[in-house]
């Protein structure tokens, strides 16, 4: 990541238009501000969703809300509640993607 040159920029992620994403079962809406080299994603996923691939992007993403479970593609799962984070590196050597049962919101950096 590569933070611009530029002493201060305020945005509210809440006023940015939803974007939907079919997943490989329900859908995610992501609210999504873009510089280069970064981008700032709030992103509620609906009961039931799937991610329909397997990212190798790295993240730092915090669950906001809900309740989420990381899958990696090695087999390993973990499960994410309200406040916690993850940080994946954006190497390939942590293929994952991200299903819920019940929904829930996550805010993410990468």
């Amino acid at each position: 990541m590569v933070l611009p040159s530029t002493p201060l920029i305020v945005t509210c992620l809440g006023d940015a238009p939803k974007a939907a994403e079919r997943g490989e079962t329900g859908r995610s809406l992501a609210r999504t501000f873009e510089l280069p080299g970064l981008r700032l994603r709030l992103v509620e996923y609906e009961a039931g969703y799937l991610a329909d691939h397997w990212c190798d992007r790295g993240h730092v993403l915090h669950v906001m809300e809900g309740e989420l479970t990381l899958e990696l593609r090695d087999g390993r799962s973990v499960a994410l509640r309200k406040g916690d984070c993850f940080v994946v590196s954006d190497h390939g050597d942590a293929s994952h993607r991200i299903r819920t049962a019940a929904g829930g919101t996550a805010f993410i950096v990468d």
